[in-house]
Order: C-alpha cells, then sequence, then structure tokens
C-alpha cells in the first residue's frame, strides 16, 4: 500500500500550527501569510494573553461588585488580545527572521520561508496596533496609559533571549499586563491585589514557558539562544515546582486581598479554591512532562489555556454567590 491517498498538508503551513486549523483551510489564500504571522493558527497564545485580563476584571468585579461595562472590559479584552497577540508576534518574526531561519521548528514561518517580506509584515504589524489603540481608548484614562506603556515590554521581549538566561520573565512581564489593565479598566486604578496578580501570572509563565522552550534547546544551544530550559537543564521539574508554588501562593494573596472587604468569605473562599485547583493542573502537568519529547512539551504547553480559564470559571462563580 502507498501514502498517495494522504491527504497533502496546505502549502504554506506552519511546522507547529494546530492540524485542521481555520487559516490553512478556510481563510482566504491571500490572508494566510499575515494571519500565520499572528499565529491565528495557533490560538493557545491568545488564550495565555486573554486569561490574565479576565483574573483582573472578574477579581476586580468580585471586589467593588460588576458593573454592565465589565462585559465590554471582557470583549475589548478579547479583541485586544487576538490583535496584540498578532502584533507581538509579528514583531517577534521579524527580529527573529534570521534566527527562525536556523531552527527546525520555526523555519517554515511567513518570513523566513518567504510567504511574506520583512516590509509586509511591518505594514501588517501597524493595521494591528492601529486597531487594537481603538479598542483601548474605549477603556479609561488611567487604563489606556498602562496599555500604552505595555509596549515597551513587547517590543524588548523578542531581544531577551540575545542578553539573558530569563527571557520567558520578560514574556510574563508582557503577557500578564493585562491583569493590571483589565483591573483598572473597572476600578480606575491600582492597588495591591492586582500587583499580586500579575506577579501570580508571571510565575506561571514562567512555568509554562519553559516547558515550552524545552522543544528548541538543542537549537538554541547551537545558534547560542538563551532560555530557562537550557538553564534549569535536567533539574526543570524540581525548579518549576517552585515556580508552580510561588504561582499559588501570589495568586492566592491577590484572591484574599482583593475580596477580603468587598466580599464574602463564601465568595473569597470560592476564589481561593480556583486558585488551588490551578494548582493541582499545573501538579499534573509535572507529572506529564519530559523535557525530552517535543510533543509532549507542546501538548502540555497548549494545556495551559484550561489551567488559566480554572481561577477564572471560579472567580465568576464566587460572583454569583
Amino acid at each position: 500500500m502507498t501514502a498517495t491517498n494522504k491527504t497533502p498538508e496546505p502549502s504554506g503551513q506552519v511546522s507547529d500550527a494546530v492540524r485542521g486549523n481555520w487559516v490553512d483551510h478556510l481563510a482566504p489564500a491571500e490572508s494566510r501569510p499575515y494571519l500565520r504571522l499572528s499565529r491565528a493558527d495557533r490560538p493557545i497564545g491568545t488564550w495565555l494573553l486573554l486569561l490574565p485580563c479576565l483574573w483582573g476584571v472578574l477579581l476586580a468585579a468580585n471586589a467593588t461588585g460588576w458593573r454592565l461595562f465589565d462585559l465590554w472590559i471582557i470583549v475589548g479584552c478579547a479583541a485586544g488580545a487576538w490583535l496584540m497577540r498578532g502584533a507581538g508576534c509579528t514583531w517577534n518574526d521579524i527580529t527573529d527572521r534570521d534566527i527562525d531561519a536556523r531552527v527546525a521548528r520555526t523555519r517554515s514561518r511567513p518570513i523566513p520561508s518567504g510567504q511574506v517580506t520583512v516590509k509586509q509584515a511591518m505594514i501588517w504589524l501597524g493595521a494591528q496596533a492601529l486597531v487594537s489603540f481603538g479598542i483601548l481608548m474605549t477603556f479609561n484614562w488611567n487604563a489606556v496609559v498602562l496599555g500604552i506603556l505595555s509596549l515597551a515590554l513587547v517590543a524588548i521581549y523578542p531581544f531577551a533571549k540575545r542578553f539573558t538566561w530569563w527571557p520567558q520573565v520578560f514574556l510574563g512581564l508582557a503577557f500578564n499586563w493585562g491583569a493590571l489593565l483589565a483591573w483598572t479598566a473597572h476600578t480606575g486604578a491600582l492597588s495591591l491585589a492586582p500587583v499580586l496578580l500579575y506577579f501570580g501570572g508571571i510565575a506561571w509563565t514562567i512555568f509554562y514557558d519553559t516547558i515550552y522552550a524545552h522543544q528548541d534547546k538543542e537549537d538554541d544551544a547551537l545558534i547560542g539562544v538563551k532560555s530557562t530550559a537550557r538553564l534549569f537543564g535536567d533539574d526543570t521539574h524540581q525548579i518549576l515546582r517552585l515556580f508552580l508554588i510561588l504561582t499559588m501562593i501570589l495568586l492566592t494573596a491577590a484572591v484574599v486581598a482583593a475580596m477580603i472587604d468587598g466580599a464574602g468569605l463564601i465568595s473569597m473562599a470560592i476564589g481561593v479554591a480556583g486558585v488551588w485547583a490551578m494548582g493541582w493542573h499545573m501538579s499534573w502537568q509535572l507529572r506529564r512532562l519530559n523535557t525530552n519529547d517535543p510533543d509532549t512539551c507542546l501538548f502540555l504547553f497548549r494545556a495551559n489555556r484550561d489551567t488559566g480559564l480554572i481561577p477564572a470559571l471560579f472567580l465568576a462563580v464566587a460572583l454569583l454567590v
């Protein structure tokens, strides 16, 4: 029997894209390279950017009361997460185009594979950022300022792996900024609770992105790219367990700080239970983790959508109590 009956992969498909994704099969052909630049064929990044936003607005609502505008904050953050994740990935691919061409997993991306030029990518970057800015302007002024400040982190992140063994920290700083922004969009100002939430999210990001980085550690070593996966090496399980514990401590403290005065004890207990359920899911990941198996690393990285949804769902339930 021959393999002639196998359905061919769509032209231009990125190697680590979700198979059967809508971009490769349903999007107009001329739009596909740009949607691939935005990682629309790999939605996990949008989820990981959105989830801290959901935490922020839901925790704020538990602290001060649900408002109708919170629905728009959630919708606006969802659209903004898709757009800014796309803009950030486009910027990342522009700055990393020479590195991506030398790594097996990334050489099929649109720029190194020749699907788009750098100039075209820059125009696409600007378009995404402009629409995202329009959404940001519907929030209060303090939230707008926070959104503008986040651009510095987005700009710096692609270069972090060139000068530090901890690029995952810079990713965490950028990806969890939405917790601060969404809280401020609801309350108008920052306080201790969203700051604790922010740092808890950073610890979680180091956890999941270290798992992700183990896919590329051999290529990274050859070309001199730094990561916590290379830094932690054989001690990855033990060190990630510490970040798991740190995540739980900081997020628990955030829930208590936010809800100790503005919500009942039952609601606060539900919020804390959500954090601990998230910790259980992270523990499950560690039990499954094989840092020498790229497929397992990618599977567990993608599982962090569910990890982050757990506390969001618990906080939503707490609003109903």
